[in-house]
């Protein structure tokens, strides 16, 4: 909570900025400090003063060359224990600090314009947000995924406490949840831009917007809650510690802390633009505004400022001016207005505003219950009361502007009106009118230009010129005024271009070191066994290599009577698909002749109702080396892939699915494979983690023996983009999966793409994969999972497990290869030998039925080995697949009950 009951009261005010101050957070250290950014370029850590009052400057930071629009602090770690500051600014850059060097420790570069806002979540894990409508995920140095799906400028991000979740908002007026680099969820109800956002826990959180409201959400996308209170933008919003009572700031020159859902005090500011806020420990609130001052307040008394700071606070405060035009105090008419009397009565509650006239002038005052007085918070201008006539000013839409232009965007379309004030910020209104008209915001510049070219120069007295843009922080263009800054035009709000000029150059960044912070070195750690890993990292690609070639060139043939007439084989076509099938199936020396491939390419494009023995064919195919260098080759590989993308969709038949994925599998067998796979994985992973909500588990293992194959690439090649997308994929399909084969190879392509690379370690970490695994630990079914050392993505710990299984006690070993199911067939001796070493002792006794508990290991062994004598090769390895009568793994519904022989795999 924040702190007592009382009221919140300044405590102090810390010059330093010559510019807006556009972020503050909460530091780690020292204690109670805290880190400010400002449109002067720089970056400002504030300690507390010894007294316990006040602030002194301790570090001043730069590294951007342009204004600098968002902060956030790196949770400390091995390396940095005092944690890290990072940095966004219009230079599209991210600053990385440490807390005792002005120069930056790295920069990180990616964006295409404005970095508006950041967040920080476990193991080093940093969030950007940037007016080019993208987030994105980094780690270190290293930019690990672009989260894309906005349509606009990405204004707010947050990193929710449970790990993989993220959040972001947008200028296209919604919120997006992703996990694992995925938008799962989208939340709609802001009529505008969306500013903030704070995490109240891990099931709900706040956003606030330029619709001048904030919103409590739950994670399942339900609006829990709608507040009021604020009368223009809402910049920021900011959570006490341990509650759900939090504070927010907005363009309306206030600072509003909020209790039990109710506006609990207004604290008005003599700036226009309040920008930012946050709420240290000890529930003091840090405000940063467009004067470049950066103020604290306090409900302690021991912190409260002395009269004398309190009264020239409020005598600054009421020789601001306030513009009427801007509607934070209403429609106002001078004449109606009472005389200075009516301050005499007191308010009905804390905030409450009161305009009085006070001869030719309108003042503005505030109710405060604490003190039991008006507040002077400002004189109000543009409040005379003068008709359209009188006045000069143009009526438009019931309102009236000192403009209403007529813009022409081109000959032949229509004219569009474009109302302007004099106050107004010609960027923003250039903004709001493309937005409103739904014109290209290429337009942004020649508009606002014609606005500034066209108006003639009034301005408002004693208007601070320095206001900020309310979307970007440049300054105000005041027509016919002059800067006295040394610093030019501000920036294009939404190219960061043409406007600033930068007075500096940023530092070459410095890359950070790859040691893994949280483990060591050592990036496996097989728990809880401490012998050799032999299941990854993979160094080979699996592939899908059994078949039944009578019964799928029978299907061929039974389906090419159906084929359209001029998609038909010939019986010349029919013998050289067999030839080709037999020559890639015996390994022989004789490649396929040109004639036999393009009659298999032909045969692969049959309508998609019949071709799925073609594509069997196709799959056994592509693993010669003729074969897979012909489809895969720099020439023929992209219609190659575009039309087995094609097939992947996921609205078509289950049976050309699943081959399709096996197709791409032995696609990695060759390097023009390897190569093609590579370049399109981008877009294959994408389409085929669609077919995870599917049911056929032959399909999942499919799917993940893809992302195994990915991995083992991914591994030998050290690309993190590739490797945050495979994270993605395995952290995805783990959620959805069943099947006991398919949960193994996804174990092991996550191992594979981990191991010996301290980066994708973290990065799993982050996407919350570490807690997903944590459940096949304990498995103590005799499947594979329990045959694989569960990727270390934590530190070695003590196994929170109530009954350790015999596995846990050395049980398993691990010295014995992986072997495809049929070793086991022509070996039943070792087939049960390694079911009892998982299972284990233990383990068997409880499974064991009553009559046979009695019974030795020795004996029950012998009674199993009877057992397994008597079934045929063929019933066994149906069970062992967990097949029920069909031999073909490919659908029964694309064969027509047609075998096309059952598939192990080879590994």
């Amino acid at each position: 909570m924040a702190s007592g009951g009382g009221r919140y009261r300044l405590s102090c005010s810390l010059l330093g900025h010559e510019l807006d101050v556009r972020g503050v957070v909460a530091g780690l250290y020292p204690p109670g400090a805290f880190v400010s950014v400002s449109r002067d370029r720089t970056t400002r850590l504030w300690a507390p003063n010894s007294s316990n009052r006040g602030f002194t400057e301790m570090h001043c930071m730069s590294g951007h060359s342009n204004f600098v629009s968002c902060v956030c602090i790196i949770p400390s770690s091995d390396i940095y224990p005092r944690g890290l500051i990072a940095t966004g600014g219009n230079d599209h850059n991210i600053c990385i600090f440490t807390l005792d060097n002005s120069a930056p420790l790295y920069i990180l570069k990616g964006h295409k314009n404005t970095v508006c806002s950041l967040s920080s979540g476990k193991f080093g894990t940093l969030l950007s947000g940037s007016w080019d409508t993208t987030a994105k995920v980094w780690l270190n140095d290293k930019c690990m995924m672009t989260l894309q799906g906005h349509t606009a400028a990405v204004w707010a991000v947050k990193i929710l406490p449970e790990q993989g979740l993220m959040l972001t908002g947008s200028a296209d007026k919604t919120i997006k949840l992703w996990k694992a680099g995925r938008c799962e969820r989208t939340f709609s109800g802001h009529e505008d831009c969306v500013r903030g956002l704070a995490i109240l826990n891990e099931m709900e959180f706040l956003s606030c917007a330029n619709d001048a409201s904030i919103r409590r959400w739950h994670i399942t996308g339900e609006c829990l809650e709608v507040f009021y209170g604020h009368t223009n933008y809402i910049y920021s919003i900011s959570v006490f510690p341990n509650c759900k009572d939090f504070v927010t700031t907005a363009e309306d020159r206030s600072l509003r802390i909020w209790k039990q859902g109710e506006c609990a005090q207004t604290i008005r500011l003599p700036a226009q633009s309040i920008w930012c806020c946050c709420v240290l420990e000890n529930g003091d609130i840090v405000v940063g505004a467009s004067d470049g001052i950066i103020r604290v307040f306090t409900e302690s008394l021991e912190r409260t400022a002395n009269p004398e700071e309190i009264q020239a606070f409020e005598n600054e405060l009421s020789q601001a001016t306030i513009d009427s035009k801007t509607g934070d105090l209403g429609d106002i008419d001078a004449n109606q207005l009472p005389g200075r009397e009516h301050l005499n009565e007191p308010g009905t509650r804390e905030g409450q505003t009161r305009l009085i006239k006070d001869g030719e002038k309108v003042e503005a005052y505030q109710w405060s219950v604490s003190d039991g007085r008006w507040l002077k918070i400002g004189d109000v201008v543009g409040s005379s009361g003068a008709n359209q006539q009188t006045s000069g000013r143009v009526l438009y839409e019931g309102k009236e502007f000192d403009y209403v232009f007529t813009i022409d965007v081109n000959e032949s379309g229509p004219s569009y009106k474009l109302p302007y004030n004099t106050s107004d910020d010609p960027w923003l209104t250039a903004y709001n009118f493309l937005q409103k008209n739904d014109l290209n915001p290429m337009f942004l510049d020649q508009v606002a230009k014609f606005i500034i070219d066209n108006t003639k120069g009034q301005t408002l007295g004693h208007v601070n010129t320095d206001f900020s843009d309310p979307f970007t922080g440049g300054g105000r263009y005041v027509p016919g005024s002059s800067s006295g800054s040394d610093m030019l035009a501000a920036a294009d709000p939404f190219t960061g271009s043409g406007r600033y000029l930068p007075g500096s150059t940023s530092n070459t960044g410095v890359s950070s070191t790859g040691v893994d912070r949280f483990i060591g070195s050592g990036v496996f750690q097989s728990a809880p066994f401490k012998t050799l890993n032999i299941y990854f990292p993979k160094k080979e690609a699996v592939t899908f290599d059994q078949a039944n070639l009578t019964q799928i060139l029978g299907k061929l043939k039974e389906l090419n009577g159906t084929a359209p007439e001029e998609q038909k084989l010939t019986e010349d076509d029919l013998i050289l698909l067999e030839k080709i099938l037999s020559l890639t199936c015996n390994s022989s020396a004789e490649g396929p002749t040109t004639h036999q491939l393009q009659t298999l390419w032909k045969a692969v494009n049959w309508p998609e109702d019949i071709v799925f023995p073609a594509l069997d064919i196709l799959r056994l195919s592509i693993r010669h080396p003729t074969v897979n260098e012909n489809f895969c080759n720099e020439k023929e590989g992209a219609q190659f892939s575009s039309h087995l993308l094609k097939l992947l969709n996921p609205k078509g038949k289950p049976a050309n699915q699943l081959l399709t994925l096996r197709t791409l599998c032995n696609c990695f067998i060759g390097q023009a494979g390897q190569r093609l796979m590579m370049s399109q994985r981008e877009s294959l992973l994408s389409q085929a983690i669609e077919l995870k909500s599917g049911s056929n588990k032959n399909i999942h293992i499919a799917l993940a023996t893809l992302t195994l194959n990915y991995s083992v690439c991914l591994h030998k090649n050290h690309n993190i983009e590739g490797k945050a997308q495979c994270l993605s994929v395995i952290s995805t399909v783990l959620e959805v999966v069943q099947d006991l084969e398919a949960t193994f190879r996804l174990l092991v392509a996550l191992g594979t793409l981990i191991s010996d690379d301290s980066n994708a370690v973290q990065l799993a970490k982050s996407l919350g994969v570490d807690s997903q695994i944590k459940k096949y630990g304990s498995v103590s079914e005799p499947a594979k999972e329990m045959k694989c050392p569960l990727p270390s993505v934590e530190r070695e710990k003590e196994k929170e497990i109530e009954e350790p299984s015999d596995i846990e006690e050395g049980g398993l070993d691990l010295t014995v290869s992986l072997k495809p199911v049929s070793f086991y067939i022509a070996d039943k001796k070792e087939m049960l030998q390694q079911c009892f070493y998982v299972i284990g002792e233990k383990k068997l006794q409880k499974m064991l039925p009553d009559v046979l508990k009695n019974c030795s290991i020795d004996e029950i062994k012998k009674l199993c080995q009877e057992q397994l004598e008597l079934l045929s090769e063929k019933k066994l390895l149906k069970i062992l697949e967990g097949e029920n009568g069909i031999d073909s793994d490919t659908e029964e519904e694309a064969d027509d009950g047609s075998k096309m022989g059952s598939e192990s795999v080879s590994q």
